[in-house]
């Protein structure tokens, strides 16, 4: 196995910690998004992923190596692959909620404030640094105060009842921008628990982006 991404990819950073969960090793090969250019758009990783996006997850089969892209489409690869620690609830319907709240901040938070949206807000509209910031907090709390109300009827430990699932694994990374970015996070103390509870779990803690070697 293979995983190729960046240390502060909010995608590459869902899959590390699902790797961990499940206690496989994949061997890290680092995608710097910012020097040269960005890496992602070198010919050689472009191979691997024409979207020119971390991050990309090499396996096997009986066909030999194949490449995986999207972090979601990987993390549901994880899950039916290696079912160890599962990271989707039994039933049916438990499983979609659990989807859903991944998918709303996978889908609908973090492609408007990922980082070639930021840069093509300010390369290429001429948006200062202020309009920025407020264009990254008004999608975030959009994000979060409908996940905040959601997580009072389904949170127990998690986000969904007292194991990790997808959707924490899709939260952390997305909390750890919100920081990252000076968002007031005080308004969601129930996402703030699931952080902090989540952070204490060494597959969490081991997947942040500051542990990672290529880390700068």
């Amino acid at each position: 196995m293979k995983l190729y991404g960046y240390w502060r990819s909010s995608a590459a950073y869902r899959v590390r910690i699902a790797l961990n969960l499940k206690l496989l090793n994949a061997e890290q090969v680092s995608v710097h998004l910012v020097k040269n250019g960005g890496e992602q758009h070198s010919d050689m990783f472009s191979q691997l992923n024409p979207q020119h996006l971390v991050p990309a997850f090499i396996d096997e089969d009986e066909q030999g190596e194949f490449a995986l892209t999207q972090s979601l489409a990987i993390l549901e690869y994880l899950e039916e692959q290696y079912p160890q620690q599962a990271t989707l609830p039994e039933s049916a319907k438990d499983r979609a909620i659990v989807r859903a709240m991944s998918q709303a901040i996978a889908c609908e938070i973090h492609p408007l404030d990922n980082l070639r949206v930021l840069q093509y807000l300010v390369k290429e509209m001429g948006v200062d640094e202020e309009a920025k910031m407020k264009w990254y907090h008004h999608w975030i709390h959009l994000g979060f105060s409908a996940l905040e109300k959601q997580l009072s009827t389904t949170s127990g430990q998690f986000c969904f009842g007292d194991t990790p699932t997808m959707a924490d694994i899709c939260l952390i990374p997305q909390v750890y921008n919100a920081y990252r970015f000076n968002v007031d996070m005080a308004q969601y103390p129930q996402i703030v628990r699931i952080w902090e509870q989540c952070n204490q779990l060494a597959a969490f803690a081991d997947a942040a982006p500051e542990m990672q070697a290529d880390a700068s």
